[in-house]
């Protein structure tokens, strides 16, 4: 059975999710693993002779929470879309009354974690870039991305990756809303009443007049 056209909509929608989440969570795992597995969100870095060094990283939990959450919600819109597919080719399925429900529940869920990391992306990598600058050694956190950092081979594209993940996760926001407002839009759709015509409705007179013509005898 073919999907209709709202839910191909919003596959399509859920495959633009899966890639967002996908970046942002690779992203930051990268970062992370650029400093040996300590999280550079709102932490302060520090000099060590010439190099730069992360003197008080954030609790790696910090990093997992958002990269877990990234993860785990394009793994859903990834699983999503399977199982419309199968159902779509294989069986006769549609989405109910029941499940259009929880569907809703879920998008307010995601957009509302998604809007919690992409704040703590934004505002922990301004955090660490304004403990860069505050050295005096560089005029903005991109250079310092050229600057050794201690041990060597920390801190590689650290700025790059962390700006990836946060862009990544706005886009996904905005993405998760546009799902948000065509469930919406197909539970208002679903949930308004059928109606039978009446005598005194227009539609009425013009399926009568269009049978009996408009001058059709009273009884």
């Amino acid at each position: 059975m073919a999907l209709p056209w709202p839910q191909r909509v919003e596959l399509a929608l859920f495959v633009a999710c899966f890639l967002c989440g996908a970046v942002a969570a690779a992203a930051l795992t990268r970062t992370q693993g650029s400093f040996s597995g300590r999280c550079p969100l709102y932490g302060v870095a520090a000099l060590n002779g010439s190099s730069l060094a992360l003197s008080r990283p954030s609790a790696p939990s910090l990093c997992y929470f958002v990269a877990g959450v990234s993860g785990l919600l394009a793994l859903y819109c990834l699983l999503l879309l399977l199982f419309w597919v199968y159902s779509s080719c294989i069986e006769d399925s549609h989405r109910g009354p029941i499940g259009l429900r929880i569907a809703l529940a879920i998008s307010a869920i995601a957009i509302f974690l998604v809007l919690v990391t992409a704040c703590i992306l934004r505002f922990g990598t301004r955090s660490l870039c304004n403990s860069i600058i505050s050295l005096n050694i560089t005029s903005s956190c991109p250079e310092a991305q050229k600057i050794s950092w201690t041990p060597p081979g920390t801190a590689v594209q650290f700025y790059s990756n962390l700006h990836n993940a946060e862009i990544s996760s706005w886009v996904n926001l905005v993405l998760w809303c546009v799902v948000l407002v065509g469930q919406v839009m197909q539970w208002k759709l679903e949930a308004t009443p059928y109606r039978p015509l009446e005598k005194g409705d227009p539609e009425w007179s013009s399926e009568t007049d269009a049978l009996f013509g408009p001058h059709r005898p009273h009884s």
